[in-house]
């Protein structure tokens, strides 16, 4: 059982209190407790099936503008005594740091919603098995499929977040996770590919041989590729690879790299950094979104932002202690985005497999080739030639490369956006990007 907010209370308001008879002008503690069961498969067979259960503690203290942290797993009182102890005597001969300081206590939070994020059923392992056994036995209908490995992932936790100012609140969350990687081999080659599943609650997650079914099919077609030769050409990202585009933006919004000065978007705040099509929000109360929250890892209150407007960056990703480095208050994002995703093109997906005679449809990179300060961009890749709006035949060994101040600028999206997962985008078409091949 997940511990309740009352015994996580009391562990919190003892470590409160110690802080402060300690010393500490200042503190900010965490508790939480998490429960994980999965279950493995392979090849239509149990594979392995385990369970954690963590408890973890963190504190920060303060003093002046000198601050150190220190956490650990062992929530007894004496032992939260010592490391409270510890962590203050670190603190006293830290240097100090104009910047360090706990949230403005009028941007915490103060009410709490509920967005349905907890879901009390558990799925006993049992069942748990008879859902992969499904999956894997609708995956390997098909004698291409040569090889299956699925999990199903069951999580809950539950956290209280304090600090000194008189903040205290947290909640409880769940998710359930489920995925299936195939092989299929045929005279040619052999390739592989997945798909997956993850919710808040378990009846929302996929059909196991829905899933099962697509992600054999996912792999199938992508048998027998072929190799292409180097030019300049459009392409277009699958919906589970556009949305990485949003995450290397995410990472360059960030207030930490914009602090830094390691960011290609440093100082473009009301500048055009999108085509002027292109509309970019944070959403953080979706009901049962991944990503939801009410308050981000200091306790500020988290609203929905718009990030690209037209087009034009409108807000970075700022925490406390980088805000006041840029002299820019906190909008509750430390810790990063909520549910994160672009808004919703006016071409359906047809019209832009069709929008060029020819073009690249990508379902895969390889490596990370994203440079965040010079804007760079190159990866291995595998994908389909679409010509006129059909897939041809499946493409791999290819490099794909361009410069994010170029590419964002030549981003056209479909209407096929699903909010998914805490970070979803449309397909995605980006014009002139460089092909390496054979």
């Amino acid at each position: 059982m997940i511990k309740d907010q009352e015994f996580l209370k009391s562990k919190v308001s003892y470590c409160l209190d110690l802080a402060k008879k300690m010393g500490a002008t200042d503190a900010s503690v965490t508790v939480g407790h998490s429960i994980s069961e999965t279950v493995n498969f392979r090849n239509k067979s149990l594979e392995a099936s385990d369970r954690s259960d963590g408890l973890a503690l963190s504190i920060e203290t303060y003093l002046g503008k000198r601050r150190s942290s220190i956490s650990s797993s062992n929530l007894l009182d004496e032992n939260i005594k010592t490391l409270i102890e510890k962590c203050f005597e670190t603190t006293k001969i830290t240097p100090e740091d104009e910047f360090n300081s706990l949230p403005d206590k009028n941007l915490l939070a103060k009410q709490i919603s509920s967005l349905n994020l907890y879901d009390e059923t558990r799925f006993e392992n049992d069942k748990k098995i008879k859902y992969l056994n499904d999956l894997e036995e609708a995956a390997s209908s098909n004698k291409q499929i040569i090889n299956t490995e699925s999990s199903f992932t069951e999580n809950k936790s539950n956290f209280i977040l304090a600090n000194s100012d008189g903040f205290c609140d947290g909640y409880k969350t769940s998710s359930f996770t489920t995925s299936c990687v195939t092989v299929a081999k045929d005279e040619n080659s052999m390739e592989r590919d997945y798909e997956f599943s993850s919710k808040r609650h378990l009846s929302d997650i996929k059909q196991a041989s829905d899933l099962g079914n697509k992600a054999a099919k996912q792999t199938i077609r992508k048998l027998s590729p072929k190799k292409i030769g180097s030019e300049k050409i459009n392409i277009i990202f699958d919906k589970r690879i556009s949305k990485g585009m949003l995450s290397v933006f995410a990472s360059a919004i960030s207030a930490s790299a914009i602090a830094r000065g390691t960011s290609f978007l440093k100082d473009k705040i009301d500048q055009q950094v999108f085509a002027n099509s292109i509309n970019v929000i944070d959403k953080p109360d979706i009901i049962k979104g991944m990503g939801s929250q009410n308050f981000d890892s200091e306790g500020v209150n988290s609203n929905t932002l718009q990030l690209i407007k037209n087009g034009i960056l409108k807000n970075y990703l700022v925490d406390t202690y980088n805000g006041k480095k840029l002299n820019l208050q906190s909008n509750g994002r430390s810790g990063g985005t909520t549910n994160l995703y672009f808004e919703n093109g006016n071409l359906s997906y047809e019209d832009l497999l069709k929008k060029n005679s020819k073009s690249l449809y990508i379902t895969e990179t390889i490596g990370h080739g994203s440079n965040l300060v010079t804007g760079d961009y190159s990866v291995g890749a595998t994908g389909f030639l679409v010509e006129d709006g059909e897939f041809k035949h499946p493409v791999n060994e290819i490099t794909i490369a361009g410069n994010f101040k170029d590419m964002f600028k030549n981003i056209t999206l479909a209407n096929d956006l699903e909010l998914e997962y805490s970070v979803n985008s449309p397909t995605m078409m980006i014009e002139g990007m460089t092909v390496a091949g054979k």
